[in-house]
């Protein structure tokens, strides 16, 4: 069986020796510059994982498919960043900030290619599904991303809608990754949707984490500026549940919420005045039960196709995915 060890050497190697075109330098740094600032390697990290239920070696049939999870995420943030603003990316300038607006949409541009040359390195016999499933999926983070956008002009948004939002714009590509790792190890189709299945939920608690932490986090783990989503108006877990909760203190939140953030001393007091009616609100401790509960769910998933060690890799990789709001 492949182990944890395993998977890590496999992704260290993996994206040590990942390999860009050279020129036009313009284009191709800002690639170089996403792959080396890293992340956690979250997608082909669970990519890798589920294939090693079934499988005891590696080959570029799953790690290129893998490398193109990274590639293709990595595309999305460099435009997200542009989108939403974001200076800062892991710490680091984003792309835009770095170089400019233009060389950034052309960067992302390219990497999404680079991403579907990589799909096309998996097993002849199960490429036309891998396509279709990675297609599909990079649609509806697209789709995602543009109710993401939508909701910023809106007032209400319910949290049904906000959860469907976040299950395309977050939850699909971590359902990707766990469903094409075991689609190329050759899984049964019930397992393969299970799977999916655990990634979707775990992908909805990564979110919902992501939310909290970008109020409640600490800002050198985060790698973000923290109080970016309520800076920008961003309908995020938090301002959908406290809106839903708020009851006599909504129009308090609306205030807070529409108070501008141009200076760094409105941007501070902005940032402290709602997070105060959050707390008061004890949505922060709401966030963290819902990331417990989307957790558990996606386990019951995985239980339901495996069980001992196979399992317990799974509920590892879950907690460590999550395990950053305790």
């Amino acid at each position: 069986m492949i182990t944890e060890i395993h998977i890590e050497q496999a992704l260290k190697e993996l994206f040590d020796n990942i390999v860009f075109t050279r020129e036009p330098a313009g284009l191709y740094d800002p690639l170089r510059y996403m792959i080396a600032i890293g992340g956690k390697r979250i997608r082909p990290r669970l990519c890798l994982t589920t294939y090693g239920l079934y499988k005891e070696s590696f080959d570029q049939s799953i790690l290129q498919p893998a490398a193109a999870l990274e590639v293709f995420h990595s595309f999305t943030l460099i435009h997200d960043d542009i989108m939403d603003r974001s200076p800062l990316r892991r710490g680091v300038p984003t792309v835009w900030k770095k170089w400019n607006e233009d060389t950034a949409i052309l960067s992302g541009d390219v990497m999404n290619i680079d991403a579907y040359k990589r799909i096309a390195c998996a097993p002849a016999n199960v490429l036309p599904q891998v396509l279709k499933l990675f297609s599909d999926t990079a649609a509806q983070v697209c789709d995602g991303q543009q109710l993401d956008m939508d909701f910023e002009s809106r007032t209400d948004v319910p949290m049904d809608e906000y959860m469907q939002m976040i299950g395309l714009k977050t939850g699909v590509l971590i359902a990707c990754a766990a469903k094409m790792g075991a689609l190329i190890a050759g899984a049964s189709e019930t397992d393969c949707e299970e799977l999916y299945a655990y990634g979707y939920n775990l992908g909805l608690a990564f979110q919902v984490a992501d939310d909290y932490l970008d109020a409640f986090g600490d800002e050198a783990v985060f790698g973000k500026p923290i109080g970016g989503d309520i800076v920008n108006n961003k309908k995020c877990w938090l301002t959908t549940h406290a809106l839903e909760k708020a009851g006599e203190a909504r129009e308090e939140l609306l205030e807070a919420l529409a108070m501008p953030a141009e200076t760094e001393v409105e941007r501070v007091m902005k940032i402290a005045t709602v997070k105060d009616i959050y707390t008061d609100l004890s949505v922060d401790e709401d966030a963290k039960y819902e990331i417990l509960r989307l957790n558990n769910l996606a386990l019951e998933h995985a239980a339901k196709i495996c069980n001992g060690i196979r399992y317990e890799q799974l509920r590892r990789f879950a907690d460590k995915l999550v395990g950053r709001t305790k």
